[in-house]
């Protein structure tokens, strides 16, 4: 050792030599015990006494709970045939960041899954390359075939999930009354809107531990089973809707019109048998759907209803016993001014009877029968009728229309209103109303719904006035009326045609119009009211006669013999050479 280094003796050493004092080994003793049984008591509230926050965060992290689907309900038609249906489509979904795609063959199996899809691959790579890297769409109820195309591909982070996507066999025909859904099933238009709730059911449940690929790999507790959506049957029969869509189609198009609709209604149920519309759509296809095309006009859309309001005001002035059908009205000179405003008929009818107004759609002769009652007569007749009133249809959208009160008409408003202008109705609300007169005076009340009994109506007008208006609407619909081409091959047809002026701001355009026919078949035992409107007509004839009765002819024969209506005329109707205009 160096001379400068000193020896130093440990053991010596005052420190070590030191006694410690027992107490503080005692206490070093005491604090670790003292840990261990902080530690024994934080493991017992944690794993026994407090253990539910810790299971719930567990869970968030691996257990999930699976929604298991309702098969939605079907939608079918009186006779049980199909309007919509669902069918198995799988949706494809991804968890990004398990996507190896720099993988070469993953790449490849990603190319092929884009073209399945129909999609652009740059598209699905910008879905796979989300911000969220656990969970991705990408893409909603594919067809089946497609899907297990996609699960040969046995791409690593592609998955499935079992979804429903609905069907309409009937296509456009039958577009606005089934409506559709959306991606997620749920009802949007239609009876799918109105029964969204009876028709989806009530989804099932199963909970499920998952690794980290996604992949359930066990079960917890029981599963919830689904309760599947119950079947609506409606009054609807396809082939008459069919028939309806197809006619009304062709009318619009041969008379280069906007728009049509057609309504045929059961007058013994009050079924609804056909709601037709055109323009139409797909539902099963709405990629490039319009507004123009998902409107159901016959329920949306108010008009005024021009001379098919008549045959109502001649009813009530028959009920109050102002007038009988030969009451002699005088409608020269084709003319009459009420409080500075003139109204005109066509041509100058002369002398007609009550039943010759009908007939001859003359304007002045309304008015004239119209001066008999009072404002309040007549808006009590039209309330009954419906007109002014929600209609109490299991169905969206249908609209209440236009009456005023009675106090505000003006005298020349009544006498409008007598002939159909002042007011506004739907296509439905006015062959609702014409139950009062195929159905013994009866105002019945109408459903979409499949119904095999007779319907109980609310009494407005008696039996017989009813029969009497079905003689006029029979002579208005035959030779000398303004509806001869509504006449039907077999079977007698009574039914008023109206034209009117479409409003334009705050007046009337002068060169649109919409054709109007409403009728009844057959006239002596009524089982069907048909209705039919074309919206601006601009082929060169605009007249209800012309335009609408053909459709209502065609729709009235075929509907009563899909019904097995037995023909009540044994002789082809008469053939009318000499074209017949009628009054607004």
């Amino acid at each position: 050792m160096s001379r400068g280094s000193r020896s130093v003796q440990y053991a010596s050493s005052p420190l070590l030599a030191s006694k410690t004092p027992v107490w503080r080994s005692k206490f070093i003793v005491a604090c670790i015990a003292l840990g261990f049984v902080g530690l024994a008591a934080r493991s017992l509230y944690v794993q026994v006494i407090n253990n539910s926050f810790f299971q719930r965060q567990g869970e968030v992290r691996f257990a999930r709970t699976l929604e298991l689907p309702a098969n939605r309900g079907r939608i079918l038609d009186r006779n049980g045939l199909l309007l919509a249906s669902s069918v198995i489509a799988p949706s494809i979904w991804a968890i990004p960041e398990d996507v190896e795609k720099d993988d070469p063959e993953v790449a490849a199996k990603l190319k092929t899954l884009a073209k399945l899809l129909g999609m652009p691959l740059p598209a699905l790579n910008k879905k796979l390359a989300d911000e969220d890297k656990t969970f991705v769409w990408i893409q909603r109820q594919v067809d089946e075939p497609v899907a297990k195309q996609i699960a040969a591909l046995d791409i690593k982070g592609i998955y499935q999930r079992r979804e429903y996507k609905r069907q309409y066999p009937e296509g456009e025909a039958a577009a606005h009354i089934v409506g559709f859904t959306n991606v997620e099933d749920k009802g949007q238009e239609g009876i799918e809107l109105a029964f969204n709730q009876d028709l989806g059911g009530k989804p099932g449940s199963r909970r499920v531990i998952k690794d980290r690929l996604g992949r359930a790999v066990e079960s917890v507790g029981d599963a919830v089973p689904p309760l599947d959506g119950k079947d609506i049957q409606l009054s609807i029969d396809s082939k008459v809707q069919f028939f309806a869509y197809q006619k009304l189609r062709d009318a619009v198009i041969a008379n280069k019109a906007k728009a049509g609709s057609v309504v045929v209604l059961d007058s013994v149920t009050g079924e609804i048998l056909a709601l037709a519309n055109y323009p139409s759509y797909d539902p099963g296809n709405r990629q490039h759907l319009s507004g123009e095309q998902l409107r159901n006009r016959a329920l949306t859309d108010t008009f005024e209803p021009g001379s098919t309001m008549k045959p109502i005001t001649i009813a009530t002035a028959l009920e109050l016993g102002r007038v009988t059908p030969q009451t002699i009205i005088d409608t020269s000179p084709g003319r009459i001014t009420i409080t500075g405003s003139t109204i005109t008929d066509t041509h100058n009818y002369g002398v007609q009877t009550v039943e010759g107004v009908i007939q001859k759609s003359s304007n002045v002769g309304a008015t004239k029968i119209s001066q008999r009652m009072s404002a309040h007569e007549m808006w009590d007749s039209f309330s009954a009728v419906g007109f002014g009133q929600k209609p109490q249809l299991t169905f969206p959208g249908a609209v209440t229309g236009r009456l005023r009160p009675w106090k505000t008409w003006r005298p020349v408003e009544q006498a409008t209103m007598s002939y159909g202008y002042g007011l506004s109705a739907s296509l439905f609300q006015m062959a609702h109303a014409y139950t009062v007169f195929a159905h013994d005076g009866h105002l019945i009340p109408a459903t979409i719904l499949k119904s095999d009994q007779p319907a109980v109506g609310t009494p407005v007008f008696s039996p017989k006035n009813a029969a009497a208006v079905r003689r006029m609407l029979q002579m208005a619909a035959g030779p000398g009326g303004t509806g001869p081409r509504a006449q039907t091959m077999g079977y007698s047809v009574g039914g008023k045609s109206g034209t009117a002026h479409k409003q334009e701001g705050r007046g009337y355009a002068a060169h649109k119009y919409r054709a109007w026919f409403n009728g009844i078949a057959p006239i002596d035992n009524p089982r069907i009211i048909v209705a039919v409107m074309v919206d601006e007509p601009t082929a060169g004839t605009y007249f209800g006669g012309t335009v609408a009765a053909p459709v209502f002819s065609e729709v009235v024969a075929q509907t009563l013999r899909i019904m097995g209506v037995q023909p009540d005329l044994s002789v082809r109707p008469q053939v009318v050479s000499k074209e017949v205009e009628e009054s607004f």
